[in-house]
């Protein structure tokens, strides 16, 4: 496989290498891709805890327990005003 890098990312690379970080070019590209995996991770274990909170929800609701959102939001506003009031 060739790739093509901007100016940018070669420099960044320079810099890495530079620094010491890494011995050569690919051990950079390897720890960003390596990054990039971790992160796909993450963020599909999140996705799922996410649809079964949305599910949670549903079911609630399914059983008619619902809240009142101008409640919530007022709730939460006033959360907010002691939150700024100890902050100054």
């Amino acid at each position: 496989m060739n790739l093509s890098l901007t100016p940018e990312i070669e420099q960044f690379i320079h810099t890495q290498l530079e620094s010491g970080k890494y011995a050569t070019a690919e051990e950079v590209i390897l720890a960003g891709i390596k990054l990039l995996e971790e992160r796909e991770i993450i963020y599909k274990g999140r996705f799922e805890e996410l649809k079964k909170e949305i599910a949670v929800g549903v079911e609630q609701l399914e059983r008619g327990e619902r809240l009142n959102g101008k409640e919530i939001i007022e709730q939460l506003r006033q959360k907010n005003q002691v939150m700024r009031k100890a902050q100054a």
